[in-house]
């Protein structure tokens, strides 16, 4: 349960803060910054040698911003489509998963224990995030459901794979990546839904509260699971 709040604020961090950078400043540059923190991050987590849940959540974070700058500068600098962005993204989620498949042979995330998987993994990661910022948007945006009823209507389409896998069956590493997948575009609705101006359909909070509000959640519960996993190997 603690992974899937965590992930769904950081879906919603990265939204606000990519937001909140790019709006502010060149978006070319902005993207080089948050190209640059997710190396950094990255070299972190591919340096240890077991979960710290600290570093996972610094690179997830990391993920959040880039892969929605990545999303918003297709659309903002050079013109494309949410929905030209979101099948693009879509296609690049979907070759990441058949060569990770054809290559390990499994998509679980429980057999990540090489380098090349966790190479995979991160690679899907991004993807994810990218997929999620287009399909959120175009909800919102081009087909015109708004902020509010597109953060519902994925909040709707999460719960799907929980229970077609406790009812049906499901199988848990599809059921698992639906999931994952769906955070992105539910996670950052709502967080564009509070920080938006209300002539767009949203609350008027603003981007860079909001950012700060979903880091201070993050810090917490990330504070929690580092107490948590540090009794459970004392």
């Amino acid at each position: 349960m603690y992974f899937w709040i965590i992930k769904v604020l950081t879906t919603a961090v990265g939204e606000s803060t990519s937001d909140y950078l790019v709006h502010r400043f060149d978006p070319v540059t902005a993207v080089a910054f948050g190209a640059l923190g997710l190396v950094i991050a990255l070299t972190i987590q591919f340096s240890v040698r077991r979960y710290v849940p600290w570093v996972y959540w610094f690179a997830v974070a990391m993920v959040a911003v880039f892969g929605t700058m990545a999303a918003d500068v297709l659309h903002i600098k050079f013109g494309v489509s949410y929905a030209e962005s979101t099948i693009f993204f879509a296609i690049v989620l979907a070759i990441v998963f058949v060569s990770w498949s054809q290559t390990e042979k499994t998509l679980s995330i429980h057999s990540i224990t090489t380098p090349r998987r966790e190479t995979f993994y991160w690679l899907t990661v991004v993807a994810t995030f990218a997929l999620g910022t287009a399909a959120g948007d175009m909800t919102a945006t081009t087909m015109h459901l708004g902020y509010l009823v597109s953060g519902l209507m994925f909040a709707a389409l999460i719960a799907v794979p929980a229970l077609a896998y406790r009812l049906f069956g499901l199988n848990e590493i599809f059921a698992f990546w639906f999931a994952y997948i769906v955070t992105r575009p539910l996670g950052a609705s709502f967080a564009d839904w509070t920080g938006k101006p209300h002539h767009v359909g949203g609350l008027g909070i603003g981007d860079g509260l909001v950012s700060l509000v979903l880091g201070i959640l993050i810090v917490g519960f990330v504070g929690y699971l580092t107490i948590v996993d540090r009794r459970s190997r004392a």
